[in-house]
């Protein structure tokens, strides 16, 4: 099969008794853990075999080489179909592990995580995440293939795979994926689109009426049919044409949810519950299947640990390329191995850019886009653009070609008006490696990605979002596009790190902590008007933006009385106000706290130091939901903000009517000191 293993294929017998215990094993540990999804490891055993036996090129021993074929469950309610598949082709999953499905602390927990079983290439669940994930695999290895391929010397040369479901091909991130895809004629990803008719809830045919395959070849995909997920000729034959085809592929395959059951086949019990003793034992004997729970017959094991050898012997020869590359292409190979790396070329900070207040106001969008613009000849794994709005977020690296088709070695993306489809697919550009992704749109749309961010926080993916028009201070486009609560649900989410910079000086140092940080996303939130650069001659340097809050100014001659702590076009403002109460003999000192979760990383006693647990008079200003600073103003503290929307005028006027002045913070921290 070209582009694939090569595997020759066992005989029936032996395949249908592989099939049949990725089956039996999702009934059992779906039943002993009294919740799961057995219908669907049912339906799609022999896919999932035909894949892992025939078709991926993979090493369990070694599941992230480089050049492996990925793939993705993104129907990952079903992952005992996945588990079962990865534990009988000898990863490193033990059948203990699968008997303690869905349990605290095993390798198989309820959905796919990736980083915590071997062979998941990515966390899916939430329908559509998976399908968007593999367009970023596929855009990836294209961009991947495209630098560093030479004649005679493809390093980078595999494919995604992806199982779908009707869920996943509702959901509006896979028709954003999936359109981005056929424009980008990403011809090496193929998704399977499981065709069961079944959801939760019954019939799919209670709310979906579409016609899938219709509707991604609009898109410019091949589509092609099998009408039974048991005939393994037909699939292996789709898959071939799959390969030989320039598009990107989706083979349409009918299958039955619960193929076996005796009373729960193609019904909807079967999506999200045990079986029943009873229903399984039927089951079994349909498959010809011994009855005990947890069998593994020996003809099954060892089947399917053929795999072991013939990854090891696709992944030796992978090395043997790598060499032969090295030996013709030693600068190539050293930068294709850097870039698998991750990590930073030394000095590359000395890239960054300098302003000073001669340089004139400058939006913070501004001076995020000069910074990446220095940045992207140094660090050269960035790629990324917007959600078609480069021109007003300042994404576009200038003298750099397009990612488009027939030239995929460009690192500017144009991903569309599709916020949640360019969030999915940085995710999974980041799983492939490689390249270090950015994507950008205004703040108010991240609500549009917010599940997409959520799965890279939770995945520790080192992502990196460009939201600019950040406040009420973007002016007459009103409160449809004024972000309010944006900033408050982004910093709910756990490992995500929000910076929100007070002006060009802390917007050089946000990019630096967002290359910096490898263990979870990082949101870049910046202005659309223009602020004034901080006179670092007269304030604290910008390099203690770095550890997310510091004194930026310190109150005269005496200790402080009270606290001011601002984040982004704010900060400025906090340092009018600090001139008014120090005209009043009240000492003020201003903090800025562009980033209140790498503050919190900080030792206690910096914290201390820059917030001293003895000084509970405190104020924090942002434009924006005031909702969680509490935690840093106390109870004896005040936050000001904006607990409404927005208004459409132009931004000075709006800041004035909503109260956000030297004038009022000045009066606000007064009255706290009368209190």
């Amino acid at each position: 099969m070209p582009g694939s293993a090569g595997t020759a294929a066992a005989s029936p017998d032996i395949d249908q008794l592989v099939i049949t215990t990725i089956r039996t094993l999702a009934m059992d540990a779906v039943e002993k853990a009294n919740s799961g999804h057995p219908g669907t490891p049912m339906a799609l055993a022999p896919l999932a075999h035909l894949l892992y036996a025939r078709v991926l090129r993979h090493d369990p021993r070694q599941p992230a080489w480089p050049d492996r074929d990925r793939f993705v469950l993104s129907a990952g309610h079903a992952s005992m179909l996945l588990y079962a598949t990865l534990f009988l082709n000898g990863y490193a999953l033990t059948l203990e592990d699968i008997e303690q499905f869905r349990q605290w602390g095993s390798k198989t927990p309820g959905h796919p995580e990736h980083g915590h079983t071997p062979g998941v290439e990515t966390t899916t669940g939430p329908l559509g995440q998976g399908f968007a994930n593999a367009v970023g695999m596929a855009i990836a290895e294209a961009h991947l293939a495209a630098l560093f391929n030479r004649p005679g010397h493809a390093i980078v040369d595999h494919r995604t795979y992806v199982i779908a479901s009707d869920g996943d091909l509702m959901e509006g991130i896979s028709h954003e994926a999936g359109s981005l895809a056929g424009h980008l004629g990403l011809g090496k990803l193929t998704v399977f689109y499981d065709n069961n008719h079944i959801t939760i809830e019954g019939s799919t045919n209670l709310a979906y009426g579409d016609d899938a395959a219709a509707r991604f070849a609009s898109y410019g995909w091949h589509v092609q049919r099998v009408d039974d997920a048991n005939d393994l000729a037909a699939l292996d034959a789709a898959i071939r044409a799959a390969q030989g085809d320039p598009r990107p592929s989706m083979i349409v395959v009918r299958s039955h949810i619960a193929f076996g059951a005796p009373t729960k086949h193609d019904s909807a019990e079967a999506h999200g519950s045990p079986l029943g003793a009873e229903e399984i034992a039927g089951a079994k004997r349909f498959y010809g299947a011994p009855p005990g729970a947890f069998v593994v017959p020996a003809g099954a094991r060892d089947q399917a640990r053929r795999a072991v050898e013939r990854g090891a012997a696709l992944s030796g020869e992978w090395r043997a390329r790598m060499d032969a590359y090295r030996a013709a292409h030693p600068a190539d190979a050293a930068a294709f191995d850097a870039a698998l790396s991750g990590e930073l070329p030394a000095g590359w900070e000395r890239a960054l850019p300098r302003f000073t207040p001669k340089d004139g106001a400058m939006a913070t969008r501004a001076a995020s886009g000069k910074a990446l613009n220095a940045l992207a000849p140094v660090v050269q794994t960035l790629l990324g653009g917007s959600a078609d709005l480069a021109p007003s977020t300042n994404t576009l690296l200038k003298g750099s070609a397009d990612f488009e088709p027939g030239s995929q070695a460009g690192r500017n993306m144009h991903f569309g008006i599709r916020e949640h489809g360019m969030a999915g697919a940085m995710n999974g550009m980041v799983l492939h490696g490689g390249v270090r992704p950015y994507g950008a749109t205004f703040l108010v749309f991240s609500d549009y990605l917010r599940p997409s961010a959520r799965l890279a926080a939770l995945m520790g993916l080192p992502v990196i979002y460009v939201f600019t028009h950040d406040s009420i201070g973007l002016g007459e486009d009103g409160p449809t596009h004024q972000p309010i609560e944006q900033l408050a649900a982004l910093r709910a989410i756990p490992n995500l790190t929000v910076i929100r910079p007070a002006d060009a000086t802390e917007t050089v140092m946000a990019w630096r902590t967002a290359l910096e940080h490898r263990t979870g996303p990082v949101a870049l939130v910046l202005t659309r008007q223009k602020l004034p650069v901080i006179d670092r001659t007269a304030y604290a340097a910008a390099e203690g933006a770095l550890r997310g809050g510091y004194v930026l100014a310190e109150a005269s001659g005496a200790e402080p009385k009270l606290l001011l702590i601002g984040t982004g076009s704010e900060v400025s403002l906090c340092l009018a106000a600090r001139e008014l109460l120090e005209h009043d003999h009240i000492p003020t000192r201003v903090v800025s706290m562009p980033s209140v979760e790498v503050f919190a990383r900080q030792p206690q006693p910096y914290r201390d130091a820059v917030l001293p647990p003895a000084l509970p008079f405190r104020v924090s200003v942002e434009a924006a939901s005031p909702f969680g600073w509490d935690r840093w103003v106390g109870d004896r503290g005040a936050a000001i903000g904006i607990e409404h929307f927005g208004a459409s005028a132009p931004y000075e006027r709006i800041y004035q009517e909503f109260g956000l002045t030297p004038e009022r913070v000045a009066a606000r921290a007064r009255g706290l000191l009368k209190l």
